[in-house]
């Protein structure tokens, strides 16, 4: 099956089993608030970034001097999970290393992503087991991609997203090699309040590390309001492509190598370890709220 849908009385979502990406976020009112993954911009809508977020140097993990292949952002987004379990309002799919994971990625695991619509709040679920014998360097990260503008026809323009918290004011670089760089870049945060617009992006995503805030919301004049909250993610990501229309909201649990980095996958920063027979868990929701009619 190409996707599975859930809903309740005020949303509906779609997932495909292929990389467990959500792939379609929609009021009962048939407003559509995902990106619709058009190729010829950017072909992803909402994928699920394992066993590393961002780049490694060189493109390559090293694991007791061995040298294995491994892309930005890993490989789930592009592999087949199996489904769990389906009710009418929710649904879950597994990924389990096997002979071409472990090619990439030499350590087992099981990785489980758990969607659940509750109202108008969408619940994303990620939980890592190792059921090896020794400890599991892993990261992960979530990557939903909303519309922007997020109304049809509407101007770009006057879109914003509200940080819960103040951030730092100072953030991480990335390099043209999409590693961490030496430098760093002004936040271009206005209190808590980012305005948006294309120049943010130039330079690749914003990445706040660590990130203060639990949540941001996520609007425009007249537009819904999408509250995205996270647990267990200790860092953000702000995301999109100059003149494209989505904005991605990314909690990690991770990052790109910085720059200088070259050693063992396992002290690699923003790794971290799951020890054996034990799981990682971590959250986000997506809360829609409506504009009130006056």
């Amino acid at each position: 099956m190409d996707s599975y849908r859930i809903s309740s009385d005020h949303l509906r979502a779609s997932v495909k089993p292929h990389g467990a990406e959500l792939c379609r976020l929609q009021t009962d009112g048939g407003l559509d608030l995902l990106w619709d993954g058009d190729p010829a911009v950017w072909g992803h809508q909402a994928p699920v970034l394992f066993p590393v977020v961002g780049a490694l140097k060189d493109g390559r993990l090293l694991h007791r001097g061995q040298a294995y292949p491994l892309g930005r952002h890993g490989f789930a987004r592009d592999l087949d999970f199996r489904l769990l379990r389906l009710t009418g309002h929710s649904c879950s799919f597994r990924l389990s290393d096997d002979a071409a994971t472990r090619a990439m990625y030499p350590f087992p695991f099981r990785l489980d992503v758990g969607f659940c619509i509750d109202g108008p709040e969408l619940l994303v679920q990620y939980d890592l087991h190792n059921p090896g014998g020794g400890d599991l360097p892993a990261s992960f990260g979530a990557h939903p991609a909303f519309r922007w503008p997020l109304l049809p026809g509407a101007s770009r323009k006057g879109h914003w997203l509200e940080f819960e918290k103040a951030e730092d004011s100072v953030l991480p670089a990335l390099g043209p090699n999409g590693l961490l760089s030496g430098a760093g870049r002004p936040s271009p945060l206005e209190g808590r309040l980012l305005p948006l617009d294309d120049a943010l992006f130039s330079q690749d995503a914003l990445i706040f590390r660590p990130v203060q805030s639990r949540a941001v919301r996520y609007s425009a004049p007249g537009a819904p309001v999408l509250e995205v909250r996270w647990d267990g993610f200790p860092q953000l990501g702000v995301w999109s492509k100059p003149g494209a229309g989505f904005l991605c909201i990314e909690p990690w649990r991770g990052y790109a190598s910085p720059e200088g980095f070259d050693g063992e996958f396992t002290d690699k920063p923003g790794i971290f370890l799951v020890s054996p027979g034990s799981t990682l868990s971590a959250r986000y929701s997506v809360n829609v709220l409506l504009p009130e009619i006056s």
